[in-house]
């Protein structure tokens, strides 16, 4: 999306189905952060009319990097106040001990946890995408990992091949700033598994890292949502029975969401 303080900000439109359709435009977005959003980038989305706002970050996120939306055309945010603690999903010892290997593993062990963790929150997407509130935006820090699984699930649910669910997911590694994210001396909570401390030391942190390990900690890698797909695939019924089960997604609501979102 063409935004000045934009993080990751993308529309899932233009992706074919495997029934020969597509995603339409403008409805569904995902996205980093929207911290960072101008003057000018407010009056854009404006112009998109986007309706509905799923954040999917902890409290400590919000509180640390507020999003200012214009009270006068301000979507609807959707939010929970809860606290993320990946302390359990990352490398054993200090940062500073961790290997590429071993950030990798951890952060794709972490994935199917992600997934049941936020089931509620992505149930609430999706009534909201049942009850026709589009365009509607989600999004989480990076725009990476819990954004990442709800863009996979949205597509999967639309009938979007695997192959593409995972090119739309691994397109971060080109729309991603990371680059910004270490200037501005913090990575993504959820990614470095703990809550936001205003008198901590992020910047430190990352610096006693090694490369090899904060480049996985950063990447889109295709291990990761694939381990998330993956879980689907070992539902009884497949990624059918996972979205009727586990989302609510039976078959009726299935044809709606294809009938309202591709063309």
């Amino acid at each position: 999306m063409p935004l000045q303080g934009g993080q990751n900000f993308r529309d899932l439109g233009g992706y074919r189905t495997r029934d020969g359709r597509h995603v339409k435009w403008g409805l569904l977005f995902r996205s980093g952060s929207m911290h960072g959003l101008t003057a000018a980038d407010y009056a854009y989305l404006e112009s998109r009319r986007i309706r509905v706002v799923c954040d999917f970050r902890d409290i400590h996120e919000r509180t640390a990097q507020p999003v200012n939306w214009p009270t006068e055309h301000a979507p609807m945010i959707l939010s929970d106040d809860y606290s993320m603690n990946n302390a359990g999903m990352m490398p054993k010892g200090p940062p500073a001990t961790w290997t590429e290997k071993e950030a990798k593993t951890a952060l794709t062990a972490s994935y199917p946890r992600l997934l049941a963790t936020f089931n509620g929150q992505y149930r609430r997407m999706f009534a909201e995408l049942l009850k026709g509130h589009a365009p509607l935006a989600f999004n989480c820090s990076a725009g990476k990992d819990r954004t990442g699984i709800a863009a996979a699930l949205i597509l999967t649910a639309l009938g979007v091949p695997r192959r593409t669910v995972v090119e739309d997911y691994t397109a971060t590694n080109r729309y991603l700033n990371s680059g910004k994210i270490l200037a501005q001396g913090r990575a993504p909570a959820n990614m470095m598994g703990k809550p936001v401390n205003p008198k901590a030391d992020p910047a430190a942190m990352l610096g006693q890292m090694k490369p090899g390990a904060l480049h996985a900690l950063m990447a889109a890698d295709p291990s990761y949502i694939e381990a998330a797909l993956a879980v689907m695939d070992r539902h009884p019924g497949g990624n059918a029975g996972y979205l009727r089960d586990e989302l609510g997604l039976g078959r009726g609501e299935i044809t709606k969401l294809r009938q309202m979102y591709l063309e």
